[in-house]
């Protein structure tokens, strides 16, 4: 792959996605269940379902938006 391709999406590097691996690997049952009830409880973001035919539709809405991909949280 060149220089000028990245599989990453922007922002991300290598270095990030082992730290991101680093973090969920470690994590023990119930720390993993902790994090995922404080993400249910974040006023700030919407959890919803999505029929899966929809996903396509719902990705490239996503990506003509200003706001924040859905891959950007910071390690």
């Amino acid at each position: 792959m060149s220089e000028t391709t990245s599989r990453f999406p922007p922002g991300w590097d290598e270095e990030r996605v082992r730290h991101v691996i680093e973090h969920y690997e470690g994590q023990s049952d119930d720390e993993l269940a902790a994090e995922i009830e404080t993400a249910f409880e974040d006023r700030s973001q919407t959890v919803m379902v999505i029929p899966n035919d929809l996903v396509p539709a719902v990705r490239a809405l996503l990506s003509e938006s200003s706001g924040p991909t859905p891959a950007s949280p910071t390690p």
